[in-house]
């Protein structure tokens, strides 16, 4: 009795819970991964399933599915999202067949033989004087070596040697029969990085540049660039802006024209620009910029803002602002950028402005938008648009430059993995992949004078714009890198808006296209290719610069020049080389030919429209530069 009141306030002894096993631990949390990664329609298990083996090997083909995904995602994390396999693939491709062309080889054995004699010769004749001529001169955009202290002993002939051998890698990764055309691109330019990667201009016992400065200032330049790495690299762990970039506030110092946001839906926001003038033409102008890119490349300061200088000459102007996405934007498409994002803008424009056509122009694949956009207007009979304008825009992503060698199968399925996991692509990730492509520019010349010379480059406008990078959904980054780059569906009339497939020969409306001499992301060649893909009337202007500089090329800009030539429908097609021959050089900007173009479309000028109405759900809602762009 007295054994029971004692045990009466006891709580009841817990049943002991048998461990997990491996196999159930890991499908608790593959089960977890995927709620938290995968949309609910993907991962409810399909009605009517019953509960025999095929449920288990439903449960099976899930778990296998999330264990591959988060295992391909943290590679692809270790190595930026470059895949291994793609490139491991690309280089046994070019040494299996290296190695059966015993004719590749003596070649290569023999430019080996003559470049060492060369070398041999030269320091001989170097040695006795120092006007020698050099045996190999570096392309003309390399100009890490040319420092006159690069022509003294013994550094000119460390130079020479390594240009010599950059010189025959590249004739060891072409050219070898039977390796296909892809992999032997990724092989010669990754060859290329590994070999830029130990130039003599990045160490500092072989660039006379940086033992000159450390001469002169007793190591004061290994410090200071010690120091600076150390302020860049918690900048860059602490996710904050590079150094100087702050000086550069939007909506304060960049993206001042002046204006207000007159739309907002859950993608954009579009910003209608207020008149300087009087008076102004009577259709207005639709800015287009990529989603890949806050808007204000075209807006930087007054002096250099294309928005500012089109409204400076009469034009009533709009641009779409891109919202920055996150986890919650994964499942946002091409389609819904389409229609959330050009024909919204649209909608809106065409409320506040009835009965007018709109000039459309686009930048980069915000161009693209606009030509998948435009053509699906024409296949439906719809007329809004007035003309349409291409800055460094592509359509057929055939020739799209060295941007390719980073869309294989192998490849995008591992960026598709790691952005399956997040949801997007992080703005960093998407960056690295154009530094690489100008790396002696944007990575190793900018490390040597920063860190081995210790002379931090001063920030402008253009840096800190491009340092203010945005996001990615996960599912609309994976059909522009499948449906354009992989599979060029949109030149090849495979690409489908509303169900339908779109046909760029549809576009039968005057173009204006702008491509850049020196453009790595979308080559003007490329973007030349709208003459062929359109049915309309082109002038096309060459301008030169690369993608960003070639682009925002204000007049009154040094140095700057563009070639201009019209094609008339119907007239033969010229070949880029033939269309270089008869354009027109002219020094200056490429603006006000483009201002020029538009206003011979245009009407007569009119009093200037209000911002915003109450019509179609558009009305003044924030002043320029809007919510969206400030968003990290």
């Amino acid at each position: 009795m007295s054994q029971s009141k004692s045990q009466k306030g006891r709580p009841a002894a817990k049943e002991e819970t048998p461990p997990l096993t491996p196999f159930e631990f890991w499908r608790r949390q593959s089960e977890r991964l995927m709620k938290q990664a995968l949309p609910e329609r993907l991962y409810a298990q399909p009605a009517g399933l019953p509960k025999t083996d095929e449920a288990d090997d439903y449960s099976a083909s899930a778990f296998a599915e999330v264990t591959d995904r988060a295992v391909h995602a943290q590679i692809a994390r270790l190595t930026g999202g470059v895949s291994p396999l793609a490139m491991a693939e690309a280089w046994s491709d070019w040494a299996m067949h290296l190695g059966t062309s015993p004719g590749k080889r003596t070649q290569l054995g023999i430019k080996a033989m003559r470049k060492a004699i060369r070398l041999m010769q030269y320091s001989a004749r170097a040695a006795l004087s120092q006007d020698t001529a050099p045996c190999i001169t570096p392309l003309p955009q390399d100009r890490r070596f040319s420092a006159p202290s690069w022509q003294q002993w013994p550094f000119n002939i460390i130079y020479q040697n390594f240009l010599l051998q950059q010189q025959l890698l590249h004739v060891a990764t072409t050219g070898v029969h039977g390796v296909s055309r892809k992999n032997e691109e990724i092989t010669a330019f990754s060859a290329r990085q590994m070999l830029d990667l130990i130039s003599p201009s990045n160490f500092a016992a072989t660039n006379p540049e940086v033992l000159e400065k450390t001469v002169e200032t007793l190591g004061g330049n290994l410090v200071n660039g010690w120091m600076n790495f150390l302020e860049d690299w918690q900048r860059v762990t602490g996710s904050h802006p590079p150094v100087g970039a702050e000086d550069f506030p939007v909506g304060e110092r960049v993206a001042t024209t002046k204006g207000k946001v007159v739309f907002r839906n859950r993608l954009i926001e579009l910003i209608q620009y207020a008149p300087t003038t009087e008076q102004t033409h009577p259709e207005p102008v639709l800015i287009t910029p990529a989603w890949i890119m806050k808007y204000y490349i075209l807006d930087l300061q007054p002096e250099n803002s294309l928005i500012r200088h089109l409204v400076d000459q009469g034009f009533t102007v709009f641009t779409i602002s891109w919202k920055n996405p996150g986890p919650e934007d994964r499942d946002l498409g091409m389609e819904d950028y389409v229609n959330l994002g050009f024909l919204a803008a649209l909608d809106a424009v065409n409320a506040i402005i009835p009965n007018q056509k709109v000039h459309a122009a686009g930048y980069c694949l915000g161009g693209t938008l606009l030509t998948i956009a435009a053509a699906a207007l024409r296949r439906d009979g719809d007329e809004r648009l007035a003309s349409l304008t291409f800055f460094a825009a592509q359509a057929d992503f055939e020739e799209a430059g060295e941007l390719t060698l980073f869309i294989t199968e192998s490849q995008l399925q591992m960026l598709e993995d790691m952005m399956w996991e997040q949801g997007f692509l992080d703005s960093k990730q998407m960056a690295g992949a154009f530094q690489i492509l100008r790396s002696n520019d944007l990575i190793f010349s900018r490390n040597m004078k920063t860190y081995l010379l210790g002379e931090r480059e001063e920030m402008n406008d253009m840096m800190a714009w491009n340092s203010d990078a945005t996001r990615m959904p996960y599912r609309m980054h994976s059909e522009y890198l499948r449906k354009l780059f992989l599979n060029n569906d949109l030149a090849e009339g495979r690409l489908q808006i509303g169900g339908q497939p779109v046909f760029v020969s549809d576009i039968d409306l005057p173009i204006f296209a702008v491509g850049t001499e020196t453009d790595h992301v979308a080559p003007w060649k490329s973007a030349f290719k709208i003459h062929r893909l359109a049915d309309a009337d082109v002038t096309f202007a060459l301008a030169s610069g690369g993608h960003n500089g070639g682009i925002v090329s204000e007049p009154g800009h040094p140095h700057r020049h563009y070639r201009i030539h019209d094609y008339h429908h119907g007239e033969a097609h010229l070949s880029p080389d033939a269309w270089l021959d008869r354009a027109d050089l002219h020094e200056g900007s490429w603006w006000p030919a483009w201002f020029d173009w538009l206003a011979s479309r245009s009407g007569a000028p009119v009093k200037p429209p209000a911002m915003g109405t109450r019509r179609g759900n558009t009305q003044v809602l924030a002043d320029a530069p809007g919510q969206y762009v400030l968003q990290r």
